[in-house]
């Protein structure tokens, strides 16, 4: 069994997006043979129609070949119409479920994994809130219900499937911008172990990594096909793949002056073994 995903993140359509990057993902995708794509959040820059516009383009695009998995950003939130109002949230998320559906937390199901995600751009939320004045509506949060969620959905599953929890908001402290993406990050990382999941797919901090959370979760960050990548490096985005054994995180990392991604960096895994007794999370809280 081989399951490959591409990840890909921050795209930014407006002002920021790369048009030459992302004609440069759409041309190479083919020859990666995904059996998904996933697409963690931060389609637009200010949830403006037009940057969705594109961003529905761009996903039309990647499903001709294979089924695209989009969640939303922080930029994707429209918090400026609710932002002290915990009472009827959804219409900061409006624009985006125009053009992606009203489905938020998306599940997609194959018969070697499971894919599922838990929202963690909420807006100006008490959840998210810090003592920095710079994180509000930047920072994210893991609710305990989406991480319920997730866990009941892993935990039903077939012991051979990939359980694979996609959020937005980096979940590992950044390299170079030393930030975490979730505020109450400890109990964000202890909710997703408890979770069940294998591998996580996250985004948001424009700087590629492939690191172990706990000792046994994969976590794949894809960078961002826009011009603000991290330190004025080269934009990122990945390329999981996994088989009975292993899991795979390679990166493409963009060429300028080739105008296209070339593949630099393979990070290699063991892929955890699943036990009757370590089969089933519990206390997720």
């Amino acid at each position: 069994m081989t399951f490959r995903i591409v990840h890909v993140s921050d795209p930014h359509f407006g002002g920021l997006a790369d048009p030459a990057q992302v004609a440069a993902v759409e041309e190479l995708v083919p020859d990666l043979d995904p059996r998904v794509i996933v697409l963690s959040g931060d389609l637009s820059q200010r949830s403006r129609h037009g940057e969705f516009q594109a961003a529905q383009a761009f996903v039309r695009e990647l499903e001709r070949t294979a089924p695209v998995f989009v969640i939303p950003g922080n930029h994707d939130v429209q918090w400026w119409w609710r932002p002290f109002v915990p009472f009827g949230r959804m219409v900061t998320y409006r624009k985006y479920m125009r053009y992606f559906g009203p489905v938020l937390s998306p599940t997609l199901t194959f018969p070697e994994a499971i894919i599922t995600s838990a929202l963690s751009p909420h807006g100006v939320a008490w959840g998210s809130l810090t003592y920095r004045l710079r994180d509000i509506a930047v920072k994210g949060h893991l609710p305990r219900k989406q991480i319920q969620r997730a866990a009941q959905l892993f935990q039903e599953a077939d012991p051979e499937q990939l359980r694979v929890l996609v959020v937005h908001h980096n979940v590992l402290r950044g390299e170079l911008s030393r930030r975490m993406g979730l505020a109450r990050w400890r109990q964000a990382q202890r909710r997703i172990l408890k979770s069940g999941a294998d591998v996580v797919l996250c985004g948001h901090d424009h700087q590629e990594s492939a690191e172990v959370l706990g000792g046994r979760v994969v976590v794949s960050t894809a960078g961002t096909l826009s011009q603000r990548s991290r330190g004025g490096r080269p934009s990122v985005f990945n390329r999981v793949t996994v088989d009975e054994d292993s899991i795979q995180v390679e990166l493409y990392r963009w060429e300028a002056d080739r105008r296209l991604f070339k593949r630099t960096d393979v990070y290699a895994f063991p892929r955890p073994r699943r036990t009757d007794e370590a089969e089933v999370p519990t206390g997720v809280s």
